[in-house]
């Protein structure tokens, strides 16, 4: 897959800290392509299993699954926002402290009822509460529900780290605004 160039080298996070962000991002949005050449964005839960992004949807057919079944190629990704924060003398030079995740690879129906229960399984260890005394590994409404697997063939991870007070302004003026007058 031809990949372009990172336009911000200096935010490209390392990788083993892309696949602990992937460990604990929350929500994840996977994009598909339509038959009509558009787009179509979709919010999940997810897990990383066996090297894999997994998450679920319905079984009932739909936007999603129709995508999936003409094009496998899709695009995922997570975010983990942090402050805003101020770094020169005017309103448009402010920045975001974040990371982000995308991830570029080929999506699957998982049709085994072993690894639907096993992505079950991860997925409420990774989201449940664990202390609702409801019954484990109990899941009646399995074929209710779709699971795909998600191969990572290309991976970019970039992040913003908050700056100490003692570098954001007013304390340290990095206005970048081109042609600015105070």
């Amino acid at each position: 897959m031809s990949s372009p160039q990172i336009r911000r080298a200096d935010r490209i996070m390392p990788h083993d800290g892309a696949l602990q962000a992937l460990q604990r991002g929350f929500c994840c949005r996977v994009a598909t392509v339509g038959e009509d050449g558009h787009p179509y964005c979709t919010p999940l839960l997810y897990v990383l299993m066996d090297d894999e992004i997994c998450l679920h949807n319905t079984s009932a057919p739909g936007h999603f699954r129709t995508n999936v079944e003409r094009e496998p190629r899709v695009c995922f990704e997570i975010d983990e926002p942090g402050e805003v924060f101020d770094y020169g003398r005017f309103e448009c030079d402010s920045g975001l402290a974040y990371k982000s995740v995308i991830v570029f690879g080929r999506i699957r129906v998982v049709e085994q009822r072993d690894a639907k229960q096993r992505f079950c399984e991860a997925l409420m260890a990774k989201y449940a509460r664990p202390d609702t005394g409801r019954p484990k590994g109990f899941f009646p409404r399995i074929d209710a529900i779709t699971v795909y697997a998600m191969t990572i063939e290309r991976m970019t991870a970039k992040e913003t780290i908050l700056p100490p007070l003692a570098e954001q302004w007013p304390a340290k003026d990095k206005t970048r605004t081109p042609h600015a007058r105070p």
